[in-house]
Parts: C-alpha cells; sequence; structure tokens
C-alpha cells in the first residue's frame, strides 16, 4: 500500500514574519493582490519542488484565498498531482457548491477532492463556518459526483472504506506537525510500518514543516522510505 498525502493550503502568505502574517489575514477576510514577491504561496512551492524531486504526488485543497498561481500550477502538473478542495463556508450544500466551482473555474479542472478547513470550535476567517460535521460534506461530495473525503481525525488507525459506486472515505490523518498528534503511540516508524499494509494519508501545513528543522527531516524521510500514490 502507500502514503497518501494530503496538504492543506492555509494560508496565501504564510505566518512569519508579522507582515505575511498580517498579509494572510487581509487575504482571507477581504483582499489582497497575488503576489509572488511578497512570499504568495512561498512555502507550497518548496513543498512542490522536493515531491516533484522525489517523484512523489499529492493532494493538494485550496481555500478560496489560496487558489493556486502559475507557478503553482506549473509545479502541480509537473508532478501529476491532484487538486482538491478545502472547504471553508460548509453553511450549505449551495455555499459548498459556489466554493467547487470557485476553484474550477480558477483551475480549469474537475475538483473531485474534498477538505474541512479547521475541525470545530476555532473560526479561522470571515468565510469561515467553524462546525465539522463530515456527514455532510460526504453527502455533498457524492451528490457532486466527487470521488473522495478526506477527514480531520486525529487517529490513523482508523480505516478508510469505499462505498459500491467509488466514493473513498479517509475519516482520520496522520498529522506531521506534532501538535495534532499522539506523538509516542503514533510515531515516524509507526506511520512507516503501518503503510506496508495500508493507505495511509499523511496531513501536512506547508508554512509549519517548514518552520521546523526536525518536521523537515522526517518529511524528507518518509518521501524517501514511503511509496506515494492518489486515488483518481
Amino acid at each position: 500500500m502507500a502514503l497518501i498525502i494530503r496538504i492543506d493550503v492555509d494560508r496565501p502568505y504564510g505566518k512569519r514574519p508579522i507582515l505575511r502574517h498580517l498579509l494572510s489575514r487581509l487575504s482571507s477576510d477581504f483582499y489582497f493582490p497575488k503576489i509572488e514577491i511578497l512570499g504568495y504561496l512561498k512555502e507550497l512551492r518548496i513543498i512542490l519542488q522536493m515531491l516533484n524531486e522525489r517523484k512523489a504526488r499529492a493532494y493538494l485543497f485550496f481555500r478560496r484565498c489560496t487558489l493556486p498561481s502559475e507557478a503553482v500550477l506549473k509545479l502541480i502538473t509537473q508532478g501529476n498531482h491532484k487538486i482538491g478542495l478545502h472547504l471553508e463556508n460548509s453553511r450549505s450544500f449551495n455555499s459548498f457548491v459556489i466554493e467547487k466551482k470557485m476553484l474550477e473555474r480558477h483551475t480549469g479542472k474537475s475538483i473531485l477532492a474534498v477538505s474541512k478547513h479547521g475541525s470545530g470550535g476555532a473560526k479561522y476567517g470571515l468565510y469561515h463556518y467553524a462546525p465539522y460535521e463530515p456527514d455532510k460534506y460526504m453527502e455533498w461530495a457524492r451528490q457532486s459526483r466527487m470521488k473522495l473525503f478526506l477527514g480531520n481525525l486525529e487517529d490513523p488507525s482508523i480505516k478508510s472504506s469505499v462505498d459500491e459506486a467509488g466514493f473513498h472515505v479517509f475519516p482520520s490523518a496522520f498529522w506531521l506537525e506534532p501538535a495534532w498528534r499522539d506523538t509516542k503511540k503514533f510515531t515516524v516508524d509507526w506511520l512507516l510500518a503501518e503503510a506496508k499494509s495500508s493507505d495511509i494519508v499523511l496531513l501536512i501545513h506547508p508554512e509549519n514543516v517548514l518552520a521546523d528543522p526536525t518536521l523537515i527531516e522526517k518529511f524528507k524521510r518518509l518521501l524517501l522510505s514511503l511509496e506515494t500514490r492518489t486515488l483518481e
């Protein structure tokens, strides 16, 4: 089996230094142009270059404020990666469809995978609807003929499922960042062993991984040790 890499593209300008953090908030809640010289999706471009060098494939989930630039789209094409919707306004099926169509118009691609921005509780931006209601997203995705839902639970031992129509559900993920993982139970060695017999989702946020040399090394080790794949 293999590693399924999930990249949540949460921040258009990252979070460090403070100016880029402010630009991320401004872009999320109101509007700010997508200017690469100011660092738009800088960390994502670095991660994509790492993946492409190692011929590793990934799913990239974009918010309405992190739509991929031309440079990012080029890297995605080069690596044969898949684009997914990182659902932000999950208040209704209509708001889901609006975000899906926005991403499809921008990329020129059919969007077949969805994840949710936030796991409930905290509100991340003006358009963000905080509650985490995975049953709704799965039903909306099926209605829209999508093929994959990647959930936000933090126990990567939870098994995936696929229905008769070929709709895949991975309720949980191995969060590389330790704040969302039981680091004693779910170690990198655990992941290396489990991915030999099961598909395991590895979830990363580019700006967090690149800010921590330890996480960079763990990420590189996983890329060198495990096969990666996408499901559609």
